[in-house]
């Protein structure tokens, strides 16, 4: 080991000087951190901060350009995630996998080569040391969230796991299911496994963490004992630095409202992933929709959208009841949506940018053919609009940057001619100069009265952009904002649980 790194001498892992780029985007820049033994680590951060990176690479799933780490004080280079399993790292994944028609002893014990018997003796022995009771013969399709979890709990115990890393490990549990699984992370700590406990919710923090870590640009920037924090300090870390708290008074003059018809009305909708949320967007307006990963929004937009089922609650457009519209009849009605993942549900790689701006609008160009004189029409006309680089409109939409890629999804978006326009995430991966021009096209879509839903996890995004503003959290809104009132702060804030009366969303 080199002479000049210093570590804690109870340090189960420790990494020193992690850097890891994918092509031009550094993600993570110089990480050093140390996890001691028997100890419960909380790791925070915002939305692509670096620390499902950083876990990869601990994983042995990534390997980093730069730094090395240590296990136990000895450097290792964990090549694959093998490697990591063999030196006692585990990763139990937000949501759990497990094979469903298996027993919970076969998920456990899959890839073992000992005998049967041997390993089923073994699993017994643990399970009893640890004092847990669970139907080794229970099929995993009859298991609740917490008891899969378990089941993966068990597969690192089972490799003989020093290193447990949770993450989100409680975002789909009930509040007895939480407590319970608090109780088994509190066991394996005083067995001496070291856990590192990835989360949103700071409430958590102070209830089951020894230490905390927050992630911002791809650096540890605050650490230390969790007692020496609150939850106001681990937000005020959260959050860049010299971040402008406020909108200029210029740009703060609220807008009313009361006299026009809403555009869009949510009224006590429920679906997967999020409960009971009423909402309403006007003509020219910018509705913001801020939170964390795992918060319900996209989930939210995907309901509205006809794409997934609604359980209760209605969706009114223009007045008119649309809930359960599939989404051909969505577009019909004036609603429609860009997608959060350009790449999986927004362009046709392998077609050119005349066939992907046109293609939520071929029923209105041609009933058996397609109008080429139309869709060239159409897509020169957002071409210059857009100002979108191109070679021309038969160019492969693949070869165009990210940016020109979003402004052709918008694009094929306000083909359609919608009054009511949903944007989830609508700047991610691209480069600050192509963003300015997607700000520029929101701008003008609200001035020419297009009622625009805008989900971002980028809080500056959302300080700039709206002129309302929610915020959701555990599936639910849990803080409306006028115009005056929306700033980073106090949108981090709400993202992840602290508002005023917070204690009901602990």
């Amino acid at each position: 080991m080199d002479e000049a790194v210093r570590l804690p001498g109870d340090a189960m892992l420790s990494v020193r000087g992690i850097t890891k780029a994918f092509g031009t985007n550094s993600v993570l820049k110089g990480v050093d951190l140390d996890i001691a033994k028997g100890t419960v680590v909380a790791l925070i951060g915002g939305n692509g901060a670096g620390k499902s990176t950083l876990m990869k690479i601990v994983m042995g799933i990534y390997q980093p350009d730069d730094g090395e780490v240590y296990l136990e004080g000895r450097a290792t280079r964990l090549g694959k995630p093998a490697a990591a399993l063999a030196a006692g790292i585990y990763l139990v994944p937000q949501e759990p996998m497990l094979f469903p028609n298996m027993t919970v002893e076969e998920n456990v014990l899959m890839g073992f080569l000992e005998k049967s018997s041997d390993l089923h003796r073994r699993l017994t022995t643990l399970l009893a040391h640890l004092g847990w009771t669970i139907d080794l013969t229970r099929k995993a399709a009859t298991l609740s969230i917490a008891e899969q979890q378990l089941v993966e709990l068990l597969r690192g115990l089972m490799r003989d796991a020093r290193l447990l890393i949770l993450d989100e490990p409680t975002s789909s549990l009930t509040f007895n299911e939480v407590e319970s699984l608090f109780s088994i992370v509190r066991d394996l700590k005083a067995k001496g496994i070291s856990i590192i406990y990835i989360t949103h919710r700071l409430t958590e923090v102070f209830q089951i963490a020894d230490e905390v870590l927050i992630m911002r640009d791809g650096m540890i920037t605050l650490s230390g004992p969790v007692s020496q924090f609150t939850r106001e300090m681990l937000v005020a870390g959260l959050l860049p630095p010299n971040v402008e708290v406020r909108k200029s008074q210029a740009s703060c003059k609220a807008v009313a409202y009361g006299e026009l018809e809403p555009a869009l009305v949510i009224d006590h909708l429920t679906g997967f992933g999020f409960s009971d949320i009423s909402l309403k967007v006007y003509p020219g307006e910018i509705l913001g929709l801020a939170g964390v990963v795992g918060a319900g929004r996209t989930e939210l937009a995907t309901t509205i959208f006809g794409r997934d089922v609604v359980k209760s609650g209605k969706v009114y457009l223009g007045g008119k009841d649309v809930t359960g519209f599939t989404t051909r009849r969505m577009l019909d009605a004036g609603l429609n949506y860009v997608a959060e993942d350009r790449f999986l549900n927004g362009i046709f790689r392998i077609s050119d940018v005349a066939a992907n701006t046109t293609a939520a609008h071929l029923d209105n160009m041609s009933r058996f053919f397609i109008n080429f004189r139309e869709e060239r029409k159409i897509t020169d006309r957002f071409i210059q609009a857009f100002r979108t680089r191109v070679t021309g409109r038969d160019q492969l939409i693949g070869s165009l940057s990210g940016g020109n890629q979003q402004k052709v999804v918008i694009a094929r978006s306000l083909s359609t001619n919608p009054k009511v326009l949903i944007l989830d995430e609508p700047t991610r991966g691209i480069d600050a100069a192509a963003r300015g021009d997607v700000y520029a096209i929101i701008e003008q879509l609200k001035s020419e009265g297009l009622a625009i839903l805008l989900i971002s996890s980028d809080m500056e995004e959302i300080v700039e952009l709206s002129d309302r503003a929610l915020t959701m959290y555990l599936g639910h809104i849990n803080k409306e904002f006028a115009r005056c009132d929306i700033s980073q702060d106090s949108l981090m804030a709400a993202a992840f649980g602290v508002t005023e009366g917070s204690a009901k969303h602990a």
